[in-house]
C-alpha cells in the first residue's frame, strides 16, 4: 500500500501588501520548509484546491505543502478540499499560525485544541468538523494598546524578525521530527519553554 499523503499547511493573507505581516507567520514558516526540502524550484508551484501547494518527499512521507489563497478567514475550504482528495484522516493534517499568546521567537505544537481565538483555525475548525488536527503556533507577541485586528496585520519590527529567525527554523525542526517519529516525540522536544496556554 502505498505511503499516506501528509498535508502541512501555514495559513496567512495572499498578496505582496500582506508580506512579513504578523498575520503572515504560517505562510513564512512553510516557506522556509519548502525553501530547506528544495522544493522551492520553478515549476513546482501550483495552484490547486483554492491553494498555492508543493509536494514532495520529506523525511521518506510524501507531503503536500499548502498555502490556501482564499484570505485568513476562509482558511477551511482549502484544507477541506485536499483532505477529501486524498482521502486523509486529520492526524495526517498539521496547521501552522501566527499566536499573539506566545513570545515573538517560541513557538508551540499541539495534537488537537479549540481555535484559541484565531480566526484562521476556527474556519478550519468549521471545515474539518473538527479540532483534532495537530497545529504548530508561531509566537508574534501580545498587542499592547494596539487593536489585535491592526496588529496582526502590520509588519514585523526588526527586533521582532531577529527573533522569528530562529523560531522558523524550530518549526521546520518541529514538522520534521512530527513526520518521522509522531506528535507526541515532537511536542516533548520542541514545546520547551512555551507550556504556557
Amino acid at each position: 500500500m502505498a505511503p499516506s499523503m501528509h498535508l502541512i499547511v501555514g495559513l496567512g493573507n495572499p498578496g505582496t501588501q500582506y508580506d512579513k505581516t504578523r498575520h503572515n507567520a504560517g505562510f513564512m514558516a512553510i516557506e522556509r520548509f519548502a525553501r530547506r526540502h528544495g522544493l522551492l524550484d520553478a515549476g513546482r508551484l501550483k495552484s490547486k484546491f483554492h491553494a498555492a501547494v508543493i509536494d514532495g518527499v520529506i523525511c521518506d512521507a510524501k507531503c503536500l505543502l499548502m498555502q490556501p489563497m482564499t484570505f485568513m478567514n476562509r482558511s477551511g475550504q482549502a484544507v477541506r478540499e485536499a483532505l477529501d482528495f486524498y482521502k486523509l484522516d486529520t492526524s495526517e493534517l498539521l496547521i501552522m499560525v501566527d499566536d499573539v499568546a506566545l513570545p515573538c521567537g517560541r513557538i508551540r505544537l499541539r495534537a488537537a485544541g479549540s481555535a484559541g481565538g484565531h480566526n484562521g483555525l476556527a474556519d478550519v475548525q468549521r471545515a474539518v468538523g473538527s479540532g483534532d488536527y495537530p497545529r504548530l503556533r508561531i509566537g508574534i507577541d501580545a498587542t499592547g494598546r494596539v487593536p489585535q485586528v491592526d496588529y496582526v496585520l502590520q509588519r514585523f519590527t526588526p527586533q521582532q524578525l531577529t527573533q522569528l529567525d530562529p523560531a522558523l527554523d524550530n518549526a521546520c525542526d518541529a514538522i520534521e521530527c512530527w513526520l518521522a517519529q509522531g506528535i507526541d516525540k515532537a511536542m516533548s522536544q520542541y514545546n520547551v519553554g512555551t507550556e504556557q496556554g
